[in-house]
C-alpha cells in the first residue's frame, strides 16, 4: 500500500459527519492518557519531548477540521489537567499525534527491537490496549469466565463485552452504536463464513476457530484511523485492542482479520470480522 500525505488522504476521504464535535467522558480520556502516554514514554530512544506530538496534533486539527488547536491540548492530556471536557475532534487529533509519533520512533529505533517494523507497531497498539483494559476492568469489574466450557461461560463473556461496549458509548468513544454479535454471515478470503450464535461454542471446539462481528457506530477515531492507515500503514484500534485483552484474560486469542481496512466503511457502521481461537492454537 502506497503511503500518502495527510492532506492527500483528507482530500480523498473527508469525514463531514465528524465536523461537529461532542464531549468525551473524563473517565475514558483519563484511562487513555495513562495507557497511551505510559507506553509512548517506554519506547526505545524516547527522550520525553512532546514537540513532535504537538506538531502532529496542530497539523491534524488544522488539516482535518479547519480549526485552531487548543494551545495546551497535548500537555493537558498528558497531565490530565483539562478544565473543560476534551472534545471528540481533539481526542481524534491526540490519538493520531501520539500514535504517529510512536510509530516514527519505533521506525527510528527498529534495530533495538526483536520484530519487523509492522509487528512492533502492532505490539505498541496491543500494549496500550492491555493497559487501558486493565483500568476499565478495575472500574467496571466485569465477571469473566475462566474459559468457554459451556453456555454459562459464554453468557458471562457476552455480558462482559457488552459492559465494555456500554462504557465506550457512555464515554463518547462510540457515538451511537456498539454490537458484538456471534451470528456471522459474510464473505471473507474468497469463501462464505456462516455461523449461528448457538453454534459458536461447538464450532470453536470442533474447528478450533469461531467468529464474531464488531460493530461500531461513529467511532471517534475513525478519521485518524483511516489517515494513519494510509500515511503510516497501521491504525490505533483502541477499542479492538481493549476487547482483545478481555479475550486474552479468558484464554483466547481474538482480533480483527488482517485485511481489515477502515476506509471502506460508512461512519455510522464500521464492522470488523473477528477470528477467535484458544490461546496456543494455530
Amino acid at each position: 500500500m502506497a503511503e500518502k500525505s495527510l492532506a492527500e488522504i483528507v482530500t480523498e476521504k473527508p469525514f463531514e459527519d465528524f465536523a461537529e464535535w461532542w464531549p468525551m467522558g473524563d473517565c475514558f480520556v483519563g484511562f487513555m492518557s495513562n495507557a497511551i502516554v505510559t507506553q509512548w514514554c517506554n519506547l526505545h530512544g524516547n527522550d520525553g519531548s512532546l514537540e513532535s506530538v504537538r506538531q502532529y496534533a496542530t497539523t491534524y486539527i488544522q488539516t482535518v477540521y479547519g480549526r485552531t488547536v487548543r494551545p495546551s491540548l497535548v500537555d493537558e492530556f498528558v497531565d490530565q489537567t483539562w478544565s473543560q471536557p476534551i472534545e471528540s475532534g481533539e481526542f481524534d487529533a491526540l490519538s493520531y499525534a501520539f500514535y504517529h509519533a510512536a510509530f516514527d520512533l519505533i521506525a527510528d529505533q527498529i534495530d533495538g527491537y526483536e520484530n519487523p517494523l509492522a509487528r512492533e507497531r502492532r505490539l505498541f497498539t496491543k500494549r496500550v490496549g492491555k493497559l487501558f483494559y486493565a483500568q476499565v476492568h478495575d472500574y467496571l469489574q466485569p465477571k469473566l469466565p475462566m474459559a468457554l466450557a459451556d453456555q454459562q461461560d459464554f453468557e458471562e463473556l457476552k455480558s462482559a463485552i457488552n459492559l465494555i461496549g456500554g462504557f465506550l458509548k457512555r464515554e463518547g468513544y462510540l457515538r451511537d452504536h456498539f454490537g458484538f454479535p456471534f451470528t456471522v454471515n459474510v464473505q471473507h478470503g474468497g469463501r462464505q463464513i456462516a455461523q449461528d450464535e448457538a453454534d459458536f461454542l461447538r464450532d470453536l471446539e470442533r474447528d478450533g476457530v469461531g467468529y464474531a462481528l464488531y460493530e461500531m457506530g461513529y467511532p471517534v477515531i475513525l478519521p485518524s484511523a483511516v489517515y494513519l492507515y494510509h500515511t503510516v500503514g497501521e491504525a490505533q484500534h483502541h477499542s479492538s485492542r481493549t476487547i482483545e485483552e478481555l479475550f486474552d484474560r479468558v484464554g483466547y486469542e481474538a482480533r480483527e482479520t488482517d485485511d481489515f481496512d477502515p476506509t471502506g466503511y460508512p461512519s455510522e457502521m464500521v464492522v470488523e470480522l473477528w477470528k477467535i481461537r484458544k490461546l496456543g492454537n494455530k
